[in-house]
């Protein structure tokens, strides 16, 4: 008999369990590829490729219920024809399929559904490249940030929230063995179920659908819980795809492939929004600007919502001890993926009576004339340009950089950067706008894209004020602190762990991404798992003779007493 799925993975995951226990970083799918290798394969494979063009200009086909014509509405910045047609579906019927499914995926357990949360892994891993030019054209970003955003760094992404899901799943005990307080002892048994929350929607994130979105989709379907895949419509290939290879393990293995289905509409249908609110969605996750995570959680009642927030990323330079490397880390994280990173600062705080380096004393006026020149250096080569910078795909970004540069002195203007294989592109050098402390109006508003400001303030104690105010109320996805002392170093934690926000401390490099997917899952850390099911007890007499089982294991017995 060939081994289930949860056997054929069962090391896999039981080595990242352990390593998520110990605090450490496993990345599997990163390792076994190599990070450089698979940036060669990038360049190399031509497989990958001829599959990606395959899926040009035709239908794109899940077999999905409820189907009610077909729609495009993607397009590549990179002026690639995609004219890749979806199906429409009836998000009601989509919903209700998930509901038909979820009574078998439940009885799964959660060990299968591990298993085949991982043989979905293990083939999109071998899928990688198509899946980088899937995000490449549809989000704009360059190749190299594609890979490392859709191929085995989401992937293994992916499979700490898988492990993290069925260790969680594996806490709760199948069987309870206690004895009552009352009525002299009498011994009572019981049992122990894992309930899935229910049907569960991703909805997509334009820049980074994939990062953004496997942690959700992956803790929804180790937990029981089917989900409904809302793309953003300017980038749904990558979640296609996804959909289509989960749909095919599903049912290849004996399950319903409606547990995972794509709801795609033109953008003035608000799928999401009609999605969302259904009173039978009752998990949502998102990743994305702040004002639709408010509206999530201000309509969305029925559902438990994970909303992550990209919100005001926030740099606080007080000091340093490499004022070069501080200013070349800066520009490079202010110009990759078109500023759509994680890291990416939008405001950097500074004492207007400037800061000390090994360079000696430096004025706001010489930061900014020293980023501005920073980059200029960056994007000085056609060829780095374009493996820095991603393609601008939505008007909002261009509109933000003329209105931004209105509300104060441009200490860096945003210009056209030519791609030297896609001369139409439209690339673009990120904007730096000088402002002051009370300029808060503007610096506190999310800002698409290439913007960032340099904003004076009192002192660095101010500046840490700033950021643990404006963070806390409007979010972010990381900080940063720059100083040589140890005491605003440890302000500085403070500050951060008080709103809420990621820090990091003195890297002139900020990383396009985390070391580890479960640092930074939306806000909630393990509630991110064991928020999307319920844990029900029944309880009844013991039989006189039962004996009493040892306390237990994972997914064994445990003894109480009844208090």
């Amino acid at each position: 008999m060939l081994p289930g799925p949860y056997e054929r993975h069962r090391e896999l995951l039981r080595s990242v369990v352990r390593a998520i226990a110990s605090g450490e970083s496993r990345r599997p799918f990163t390792e076994a590829t190599g990070q450089d290798a698979a940036d060669a394969g990038m360049r190399s494979t031509r497989t990958a490729g001829k599959v990606f063009r395959s899926l040009l200009g035709r239908p794109f086909d899940l077999g999905q219920p409820g189907q009610l014509g077909r729609v495009r509405t993607e397009s590549s910045p990179y002026g690639l024809a995609l004219a890749i047609d979806y199906p429409r579906c009836d998000p009601s019927e989509l919903v209700a399929a998930a509901g038909r499914a979820a009574a078998g995926w439940r009885a799964a357990g959660p060990h299968q559904r591990a298993g085949l949360a991982v043989e979905i892994l293990r083939r999109l891993n071998t899928r990688s490249h198509e899946l980088a030019l899937a995000v490449h054209h549809t989000t704009g970003q360059p190749l190299q940030g594609a890979l490392r955003a859709a191929g085995p760094r989401a992937q293994d992404r992916a499979l700490e929230a898988v492990a993290l899901a069925l260790a969680e799943s594996e806490r709760v005990p199948a069987a309870l063995h206690w004895k009552s307080a009352e009525r002299g002892g009498q011994p009572l048994q019981g049992t122990c179920a894992l309930v899935p929350r229910g049907v569960a929607l991703l909805v997509g994130c334009p820049d980074f659908p994939l990062w953004n979105g496997y942690p959700g989709l992956f803790a929804s379907l180790v937990t029981g819980n089917p989900v409904v895949v809302a793309p953003h419509p300017r980038s749904v290939l990558p979640l296609a795809i996804t959909v289509r290879v989960a749909r095919q393990v599903l049912a290849e293995a004996g399950h319903s492939p409606d547990l995972v289905t794509l709801a795609v509409a033109e953008p003035e249908r608000q799928v999401h929004r009609r999605l969302a609110t259904d009173p039978a969605v009752r998990i949502v996750d998102y990743t994305g600007y702040a004002r639709f995570a408010d509206w999530l959680e201000q309509h969305a009642r029925q559902a438990a919502v994970f909303a992550n927030r990209t919100g005001l990323n926030t740099v606080v330079v007080d000091s340093t001890d490499d004022y070069r490397g501080l200013v070349r880390g800066l520009a490079l994280a202010s110009c990759r993926c078109n500023g759509t990173v994680r890291t990416t600062p939008q405001n950097i705080l500074v004492p207007e009576r400037g800061f000390s380096t090994d360079e000696g004393h430096k004025t706001l006026r010489d930061l900014g004339a020293d980023l501005g020149d920073a980059v200029d250096r960056l994007l000085g080569h056609p060829a780095r340009a374009a493996r820095v910078l991603g393609a601008i795909t939505t008007d909002e970004v261009r509109g933000a950089l003329t209105d931004a540069a209105r509300h104060g002195p441009v200490l860096h203007a945003s210009g056209s950067v030519t791609h030297p294989d896609h001369p139409r592109a439209d690339l673009r050098s990120p904007l730096l706008v000088r402002l002051r402390a009370s300029d808060e109006r503007v610096y506190t508003r999310e800002w698409p894209g290439l913007v960032s400001f340099l904003v004076g303030t009192d002192s660095t104690s101010h500046s840490l004020a700033l950021l643990r105010r404006t963070v806390a109320r409007h979010g972010a996805l990381c900080a940063s602190v720059h100083s040589t002392d140890p005491l605003v170093l440890a302000a500085a934690e403070t500050a951060a762990l008080d709103a809420g926000v990621h820090l990091v401390e003195n890297l002139d490099d900020l990383p396009a991404d985390p070391s580890s997917a479960l640092a930074e899952l939306p806000g909630c850390g393990v509630h991110f798992v064991t928020g999307r099911f319920r844990v029900v007890r029944s309880r009844r007499h013991a039989p006189a003779a039962a004996p009493v089982p040892a306390p237990g294991r994972p997914g064994g017995t445990a003894e109480l007493v009844d208090v």
